[in-house]
């Protein structure tokens, strides 16, 4: 897939912006990457939610392989084929994908902004560790 093709194909959606990724391109709206064109296969972002209804069309998790074994990345789910050839449809699948992915990102969220409060904390417990306690001045008669 080329990148004039996935703008034609999210035609109906919306303005994308499509970068180049890994072997092929990552597809996001409002800063949001909700979808991967990658291996001729264009796959969406999935959760709870939406991971039955990529089931109910027998799509597939993401997959590659290592020189190990097989890794399946189950945030992303191949979009059916059918869509291709239905621009509308696909639409309320991409708009499905990109609220998933939103709700993943409000996910992540919390647990960075815990990080950085308890980075901020350590670096406070530094700086008193590291403070020179100042003696009163001595009383002299």
């Amino acid at each position: 897939m080329d990148r004039d093709y996935l703008i034609d194909l999210f035609a109906d959606f919306g303005p994308v912006t499509i970068r180049k990724m890994f072997s092929g391109f990552g597809i996001s709206a409002d800063g949001t990457n909700f979808a991967l064109a990658l291996r001729a296969g264009l796959y969406f972002r999935a959760d709870e939610q939406s991971i039955p209804q990529f089931e109910a069309e027998g799509s597939k998790p993401f997959q590659y392989q290592t020189r190990a074994k097989t890794v399946t990345v189950n945030s992303y789910w191949e979009l059916p084929a059918r869509l291709f050839d239905d621009s509308e449809e696909l639409s309320v699948w991409a708009r499905t994908a990109l609220a998933a992915a939103q709700r993943a990102a409000m996910k992540k969220r919390p647990k960075v902004r815990k990080a950085v409060k308890v980075a901020v904390k350590k670096a406070a417990a530094s700086k008193k560790k590291k403070a020179v306690k100042r003696k009163p001045p001595s009383s002299r008669p």
